[in-house]
């Protein structure tokens, strides 16, 4: 059997039918394809309909963390250079790109024009395709919703040979489906967005420190005046101090120039020991992180130091070591929020199995038009843990069985471990797509979370 080989490999071997085992970003996740890279989209579409006894499924830039983006034994078809803008019109911000391009590629196309992505992820480099098949959100969901709601048209290719168009009058349940469906429904080819105007290409933030919990959730989440609000949480803090950290809250400049980021990343040459990252350490590190006394107060910075700060370093995930890393994300309704985020913090400190990344924010009331759409109204909480075997597993699964008794459920593209019955508890309508799922059309994810129980 061939290495394994990590995204960036992926996409620079020109694979041609030749069998590549492919990990997930996080790295715990692998699978065996045959893979193909397509220059066009006919050629994509002809690829997906060539009638192969083995399933297919779309590869853009692999940034899934879990096996979303895998198909054992299958056909991946890379997509990562169908990145050709189709049309622009910059009096309305309504753009419309072939699926391989990038939050990268967009925003430098659209910021030195004063439109930004009304929604993003925490990277950009992330495809179109990507965010509508994973129904990406950002910082701003409670005013914003996620990146489906914004979406105004889907070109999609079947496998039947068909090439249709999808939207809310047009083939409209499926692109109920398509959007959240983790690209299920067929190859996507282009996407039609509706982009927001700003006038600079800085942001205006404002950081406090939050003592408690309690603390956070009673803080005026939302304001008009500002769009954007996450926190970051000391995972490992216990008692009194569970989920002190920082609130920050951010929104475009009023003024500014409109440049956009730089390609200067800090290289990981190599994968750091296994025991690098430990609670010990993720322990000094929260401490240094808590007592910065420049990261309170407001400041104006880039967009991309905001929404992207962990692109800077090239494959970060190269900091976990060989075996990766392993997200927790989920959301809860806020009936429950406040204790059930109490509960996995506490799982988290007792076990001590420290995140450096501890993120906690909420999102709003606006619904998605996907039908697998992960955020609901409430709190959600992202945690990373390195992988350290079955101890991190059974704090995931813990972490799993106070979500699902809280009424929440699991984030799809972060996930790993996900159990077919969470899966089905938290999306009860899975059915409706798998009723359109493109019968060439198969994933790892998909193949784990619908298994019949033997």
């Amino acid at each position: 059997m061939s290495r394994p080989v990590h995204y960036r490999e992926v996409l620079l071997s020109e694979p041609a039918g030749n069998l590549q085992v492919v990990e997930s970003w996080g790295r715990t996740q692998q699978a065996r394809h045959i893979c193909r890279r397509c220059f066009f989209v006919d050629d994509a579409a002809a690829e997906l309909a060539s009638n192969s006894s083995l399933p297919v499924l779309a590869y853009g830039r692999g940034r899934s963390y879990g096996d979303v983006c895998l198909n054992d034994g299958g056909r991946l078809l890379v997509t990562d250079r169908l990145n050709r803008f189709i049309h622009a019109d910059w009096s309305s911000g309504r753009v419309v790109a072939e699926a391989g391009v990038t939050f990268d590629d967009l925003l430098r196309v659209a910021v030195p024009r004063g439109w930004f992505p009304p929604v993003t992820p925490g990277t950009k480099f992330v495809t179109l395709g990507g965010a509508v098949g994973n129904d990406v959100h950002g910082k701003n969901h409670e005013v914003a919703g996620s990146f489906g709601c914004h979406v105004r048209s889907i070109g999609l290719a079947r496998s039947s040979g068909e090439s249709l168009t999808l939207s809310r009058e047009e083939n409209a349940d499926l692109f109920a489906a398509t959007i959240g469906g983790l690209g299920l429904t067929g190859l996507i080819t282009w996407v039609e967005i509706a982009l927001q105007p700003i006038r600079s290409a800085f942001m205006d933030i404002e950081t406090v420190a939050i003592p408690d919990l309690d603390a956070f959730f009673h803080l005026p989440q939302y304001d008009s005046d500002w769009p954007y609000t996450v926190a970051w949480i000391d995972c490992l803090a216990k008692g009194r101090d569970t989920g002190r950290g920082f609130f920050i809250r951010g929104r475009h400049a009023p003024s500014g120039q409109l440049i956009t980021h730089n390609d200067r990343r800090i290289r990981v040459p190599f994968d750091a020991p296994s025991s690098l990252l430990n609670a010990h350490s993720v322990r000094v590190f929260n401490a240094f992180y808590r007592r910065r006394p420049w990261a309170l107060g407001r400041k104006t910075i880039h967009y991309d130091a905001f929404f992207y700060p962990l692109d800077v370093i090239d494959e970060w995930v190269r900091l976990y070591g060989r075996r990766g890393f392993f997200q927790h994300q989920s959301v809860v309704p806020m009936a429950s929020a406040i204790d059930t985020t109490r509960d996995l913090l506490e799982l988290t400190a007792d076990l001590g199995e420290g995140s450096f990344l501890t993120v906690l924010k909420l999102f709003g009331e606006r619904s998605s038009p996907g039908i697998l759409s992960f955020p609901m109204a409430g709190a959600t909480l992202a945690l990373d843990f390195p992988n350290r075997g079955d101890t991190t597993r059974r704090l995931l699964a813990r972490m799993t069985d106070s979500v699902l008794a809280a009424g929440g459920r699991l984030y799809p593209a972060k996930d790993a471990t996900m159990s077919a019955e969470a899966f089905r508890a938290g999306y009860p309508a899975w059915r409706t797509v798998e009723a359109h799922r493109d019968p060439a059309i198969m994933s790892d994810f998909w193949r784990r979370v619908t298994a019949e129980p033997p």
